[in-house]
């Protein structure tokens, strides 16, 4: 049984993820449901731990009252309309917000896969109103939306923002010769941070991805003040 009051992801709850990827078929799963039950648990509570630090800079966060279980995307894959019929996500996903997972408002994310896992945020894809808010935002204040992604800390961390697909012409109502049309031409706006599996081992793994949240939270601020 996974141990209580981890401030880290646990080398068991990895260890169910790799054996859920080799093994994607309810039969398996529901044989070991309770090691998902533990690994799940585990995840929830870095994940409140998460929330509770992000809530020491980000109002919104702090006011929503949220909860763990809010920002966590369920284990079970739509496979309605996809060619693969694997039942189950090979990941535990987080999406905190002001709302929680359902929610349009940018935030950050918190992704554990053995070999894959990340921390970052933004907003990935958002719907097409929601993109014509954030690219007026951008337009209407380049100097400021530059010097947030282009901040210290935030390229040390992130590096650059992804565009989470890009457009090759100028959308409607823009022309190539506007300043901010790069960043105009983006479909969403992200980040993301790769982690080890010795990372997310780490007793300091909450201490030491809050600050990249930090460095992130300008960003997030910036988008959200667009949607609102």
């Amino acid at each position: 049984m996974i141990q209580t009051n981890y401030t880290m992801i646990s080398s068991e709850t990895l260890q169910f993820l790799t054996d859920l990827k080799a093994n994607n078929h309810k039969a398996w799963f529901d044989e070991h449901k309770a090691v998902y039950q533990d690994a799940r648990s585990n995840f929830l509570q870095v994940v409140q731990e998460l929330i509770d630090g992000i809530s020491q800079f980000d109002a919104s966060v702090a006011s929503s009252g949220l909860e763990a279980k809010k920002c966590i995307m369920r284990i079970n894959r739509d496979i309605r309309f996809s060619k693969d019929k694997s039942p189950y996500k090979t990941n535990f996903f987080a999406f905190i917000n002001r709302e929680g997972k359902k929610s349009p408002f940018a935030g950050y994310y918190f992704s554990v896969e053995p070999g894959e896992s990340f921390y970052g945020g933004g907003i990935y894809m958002p719907e097409s109103p929601i993109l014509s808010k954030i690219r007026q935002e951008i337009d209407y204040n380049l100097d400021e939306w530059q010097n947030i992604v282009s901040g210290r800390a935030f390229k040390k961390t992130y590096g650059a923002v992804k565009p989470s697909g890009k457009l090759t012409r100028p959308p409607r109502g823009y022309s190539d010769d506007n300043p901010a049309i790069d960043w105009i031409k983006y479909k969403g706006y992200y980040t993301q941070k790769m982690m080890s599996a010795q990372e997310l081992h780490n007793e300091d793994l909450v201490k030491n991805i809050l600050p990249g949240f930090k460095a992130l939270n300008p960003m997030i601020d910036f988008i959200n003040r667009s949607i609102e």
